[in-house]
């Protein structure tokens, strides 16, 4: 694996365990898609860093079983006029 992409998926485990990102956002701030997002986080730093990959995994664990409920807001929010 290239020395670019370990770091790459450090940096973004990194980010979501600190801020709670979701990968759609972590992809936004590093500009890349979330598929690799997503593989950088599960697949690659399993290999790297194994901890790390666990707590990342934990985050996106709980983001994923928390999206319904924030889609539910955003629609809310859409159709009730008070938007952000």
């Amino acid at each position: 694996m290239k020395p670019y992409i370990e770091e790459r998926a450090v940096e973004a485990a990194k980010f979501i365990i600190n801020s709670n990102a979701t990968v759609r956002e972590t992809a936004k701030k590093f500009g890349i898609s979330k598929s690799t997002v997503h593989k950088d986080v599960t697949e690659r730093l399993e290999k790297i860093n194994p901890k790390l990959a666990m707590e990342a995994r934990q985050i996106l664990e709980l983001n994923k079983a928390e999206r319904h409920l924030r889609g539910g807001l955003a629609t809310k929010e859409k159709y009730s006029g008070t938007s952000k």
